[in-house]
C-alpha cells in the first residue's frame, strides 16, 4: 500500500506536470484567469482529500481538469456573476478530449497567445505565460529574470488584469498575425526548457517535464509555422540540447559538457536537430535572410554535438557562431559564453578580461565562469571566493555538489 508522504509527493508531481492543460482548458470555457487559476488549486486541495483514500484516478489531469471545471460553475453560480454568464456556463458541455489533437486546436496553444498579446510589455508576456502553461512558482520566475519575487508577482498581478480590462481574445491570431507574436511566444518556451533542463530551485536538478513540456510546445509551433526559420532553430537548439540530459547528473552531481559520456548521448534527438539545422543553413543561404538566435545557438550546439570527444571541438567554429550571436543579439550573457569559448583559443587570461567586465554579478553562470578561469591561471584564493559566490547563488543541488568538489580540489596558495 502507498505510503502517504509517497501520494502526496506522486499528486504534486501529477498537478505541477497538468497544471498548464487544466488552467488553459478553464480559460477556454470561462474566459477568466484567476477564476482558472483558483479552481485549479482547488482541485489540487481536493486531490489531496481525496486520491490517498481513494486511489490515483486512471486519468488525473482529466480528473483534475472536470473538477475545477464544476468548481468554477459552483463559484459563478454562487456569485451570481451576471446571468447571461452564468446562464452560459452552465449549458456548457465539453466533450473535447483532454488531450487535444491538433496545434491549431491545443488549449495551451492557444493560451500562449493570449499571454503574449502586444497590449502586455513583453517580460510580462513571457513570465505570465510561464506562470500559467509551465506551471513555474513565482520565485522560480523570478529566478530566471534576475528580479525579486514580490516585483514578478505584481507583474504577473498586472498582466491578468490588462489581459482581463483589455478583453484580449483567447485563440491562436490569423497567419498574417502570427509573426509579430512569434519572438515573445519563441521566448516563452524557451525560458520553460531551460528552467527544466537546469532547474533553479527544488529537489529535481533537471524537470523533464517541463524540458518534455517546451519541446512539445515547439514541435507544435514548428507544425504552425514550418516555413519560420527561428521555430525550426529553437526546436533544433532544444532537441540538441535534450540529447545530452541523461548524462548530465551523475551520483547527484551536475556532469558538465566536456566531462560527459558522449557514447549516451541520444542519437535519434541529434540527428532531428542536425537536420533542422542544416534545413535552416539551406533556408539563409536561398534568402540572404540573417538567422536569427535560436538558429545559431542551434548550430553552436549542432557543433558540440558533431564531436565525438571534447577535445575535438572546433572551438573556431563555435567562436565564429558566437560573433554572429552578439550581432543579433547583443547581451552579457551572450558575451560571456563567447568568453568561455575564446577561452579554449585564446587562453584564459583574455577570457578572463572579458569576462571581468560584464555586469553579471548577480548571475551564478558569471561566478562559475570566474572560478574556473582562475583556478586555470593559478590564482587560487581568487578562485575559491569566486567558487563561494557561485554557489551562494544557485539552489540547484546537483550543481552546488559539482561546484563543492571543484573548490575542494583547487590547491591551496600556501600548499
Amino acid at each position: 500500500m502507498t505510503q502517504a508522504p509517497d501520494i502526496r509527493a506522486e499528486i504534486d508531481r501529477i498537478y505541477r506536470e497538468e497544471y498548464g492543460r487544466v488552467v488553459a482548458s478553464l480559460v477556454r470555457r470561462f474566459g477568466d484567469l484567476d477564476i482558472a487559476e483558483d479552481m485549479a488549486g482547488e482541485a489540487l486541495l481536493t486531490a489531496i482529500e481525496r486520491w490517498p483514500a481513494d486511489g490515483i484516478p486512471p486519468n488525473p489531469g482529466a480528473w483534475l481538469t472536470t473538477t475545477a471545471a464544476n468548481r468554477a460553475i459552483d463559484k459563478i453560480r454562487r456569485e451570481k456573476i451576471r446571468d447571461t454568464k452564468h446562464q452560459a456556463a452552465m449549458m456548457i458541455q465539453d466533450d473535447t478530449p483532454h488531450e487535444p489533437t491538433g496545434p491549431v486546436e491545443d488549449d495551451r496553444l492557444r493560451l500562449v497567445f493570449t499571454c503574449c498579446h502586444p497590449a502586455l510589455a513583453p517580460e510580462a508576456r513571457v513570465a505570465l505565460t510561464l506562470r500559467l502553461l509551465g506551471g513555474l512558482t513565482v520565485d522560480e520566475i523570478a529566478r530566471a529574470f534576475l528580479v525579486a519575487e514580490t516585483t514578478m508577482g505584481q507583474r504577473i498581478t498586472r498582466a491578468k488584469a490588462k489581459i482581463k480590462g483589455a478583453n484580449i481574445p483567447f485563440r491562436v491570431p490569423e497567419r498574417g498575425d502570427l509573426s509579430d507574436r512569434l519572438s515573445a511566444v519563441l521566448a516563452v518556451v524557451y525560458l520553460v526548457f531551460n528552467e527544466g533542463y537546469l532547474a533553479s530551485s527544488g529537489d529535481d536538478p533537471i524537470r523533464a517535464d517541463l524540458t518534455s513540456e517546451a519541446i512539445r510546445l515547439g514541435r507544435i509551433l514548428r507544425q504552425l509555422l514550418p516555413d519560420e526559420g527561428e521555430v525550426a532553430g529553437l526546436l533544433a537548439l532544444m532537441l540538441l540540447t535534450d540529447a545530452r540530459q541523461d548524462t548530465r547528473v551523475a551520483g547527484g552531481e551536475l556532469v558538465t559538457l566536456d566531462e560527459q559520456d558522449r557514447s549516451r548521448w541520444d542519437r535519434d534527438l541529434i540527428t532531428e536537430g542536425h537536420n533542422l539545422v542544416r534545413e535552416c543553413l539551406a533556408r539563409v543561404e536561398q534568402t540572404d535572410a540573417v538567422p536569427g538566435a535560436y538558429q545559431i545557438m542551434a548550430a553552436i550546439n549542432a557543433v558540440h554535438t558533431d564531436a565525438n570527444e571534447a577535445r575535438s571541438t572546433d572551438w573556431g567554429q563555435i567562436v565564429a557562431l558566437y560573433d554572429q550571436l552578439m550581432v543579433v543579439a547583443p547581451t552579457p550573457v551572450v558575451a560571456l559564453n563567447r568568453a568561455v569559448a575564446i577561452a579554449e583559443l585564446d587562453g584564459p587570461d583574455v577570457a578572463l578580461a572579458i569576462v571581468d567586465q560584464l555586469d553579471l554579478s548577480g548571475y551564478h553562470a558569471w561566478h562559475v565562469a570566474r572560478a574556473e578561469l582562475l583556478r586555470r591561471l593559478g590564482r587560487s584564493a581568487e578562485s575559491r571566493d569566486a567558487y563561494h559566490a557561485a554557489i551562494a547563488a544557485t539552489d540547484n543541488l546537483a550543481e552546488t555538489a559539482y561546484l563543492n568538489r571543484r573548490m575542494s580540489q583547487v590547491v591551496a596558495p600556501d600548499a
